[in-house]
């Protein structure tokens, strides 16, 4: 072993330390109970909207022309704004070198809730900063450990709701890997992985709580805890052990690999209900059943923390579409999806359920037409049949 990699090696077990001096301090202050708490008392809901990149600003201006004649009432009598969040585009946050720049992040702190279009995760490629993830950093940023994606299939049975664990896993230090060597293909690469018990305590209690106030009988924990022992494992015992408190769900485990094949087991999903997942296993397995519901483009996401909430689609950018030329043909139905969430999460649940029909009937009328290729059913016209039925 040479010189330089001995230096490598020590800067390596330096980064190494203060990252887990980091996350053990973080996993005392939630113990503790210093997460940020939500504000009570407002007279006026600030809903954030910061359409993103690629095909974004199309579904973002059709969704919020939606909410705006939804919310009419709401907004005319000073209860609800509708602020758009600027400077989030991906171009913006390149030549900032910021994932988001500081003046994004102080308008979106201003807002109470966030809806959110996708957001393109720059690299090296681009020629730019290899910037971490937006979406990551914001769940970091305003603690929203939830992830909680509902998937609906009823002809076939399928009520499932996900709980992934949003700040922690494979992602809380996704950027920070470690190589040794002189660059990418030469040498060792390590990356890490992160589990607190207070993380996997309050992600395991939403989960158990969701399912215990809507009357759900069976939550199902998956990891992959017979391999990694300790993170994995450790997610499993707490979420275990936090399902003591709720005698009256059934509760089991899987192995996420098992559990990739049970969600196109038709002899059996229907069976499940309610999932706490990781967060790596949790983003792989929710776009599987998003896709089984009828493809990523038909399902939103939301993203809880005790202060700030973000509501997305949980698709992509698609900057093919936009190289293309046919950024148009986007379906808006997963930002719509999310914004139905978020007016749940205001309180706003007689809206929400207008909103949840009229997108049910779009989509059952231009679903399969909406192919995002030349000759499909535009963006607009998915809209129009929203408002149509608001």
């Amino acid at each position: 072993m040479d010189k330089e990699i001995r230096k490598q090696i020590d800067q390596a077990v330096e980064q190494f330390r203060e990252m887990l001096a980091e996350q053990y301090v973080r996993n005392e202050r939630m113990a503790a109970g210093e997460e940020a708490g939500a504000a009570a008392g407002k007279m006026k809901t600030i809903i954030g909207l910061a359409p993103g990149d690629g095909i974004g600003p199309v579904i973002m201006d059709e969704t919020k022309d939606v909410l705006e004649k939804l919310l009419a009432d709401e907004i005319a009598e000073g209860k609800v704004e509708l602020r758009e969040i600027t400077g989030f585009t991906l171009e913006e946050r390149l030549a900032a070198g910021e994932t988001v720049p500081e003046n994004v992040l102080a308008q979106m702190e201003a807002c109470d809730v966030i809806l959110k279009g996708p957001t393109t995760t720059p690299n090296a490629a681009m020629g730019g900063k290899n910037l971490e993830s937006a979406n990551v950093f914001l769940r970091k940023k305003f603690d929203l450990f939830a992830n909680v994606r509902p998937v609906k299939l009823p002809a076939e049975g399928i009520d499932w709701t996900f709980y992934r664990e949003n700040t922690e896993g494979e992602y809380a230090l996704g950027s920070r890997g470690i190589r040794l060597g002189s660059g990418a293909g030469e040498g060792l690469s390590v990356d890490f992985k992160v589990t607190t018990s207070e993380g996997t305590r309050r992600i395991a209690k939403a989960a158990f709580d969701f399912a215990r106030a809507n009357g759900k009988k069976r939550v199902s924990i998956v990891t992959k805890a017979n391999i990694m022992k300790k993170t994995d494992g450790d997610f499993q015992s707490i979420c275990l052990d936090v399902a003591k408190d709720y005698p009256e769900i059934e509760t089991d485990t899987w192995f996420v690999d098992i559990m990739a094949a049970n969600l196109v087991n038709k002899d059996i999903r229907s069976s499940f209900e309610v999932f706490v997942l990781p967060n790596l296993y949790g983003d792989i397995i929710t776009d599987e059943a998003a896709q089984i519901q009828g493809g990523v483009g038909t399902a939103g996401s939301a993203n809880i923390g005790t202060g700030m909430a973000m509501f997305e689609a949980i698709h992509g950018s698609a900057l093919r579409m936009v190289a293309d030329g046919i950024a148009h043909l986007a379906n808006p139905a997963s930002l719509m999806t999310a914004a139905v969430m978020m007016l749940r999460h205001i309180g706003l649940a007689d809206k929400a359920a207008v909103l949840e029909a009229a997108v049910k009937k779009a989509d059952e009328m231009l679903g399969a037409e909406m192919t995002g290729f030349q000759g499909g059913k535009t963006c607009r016209e998915f809209a129009d049949i929203v408002r149509s039925n608001i």
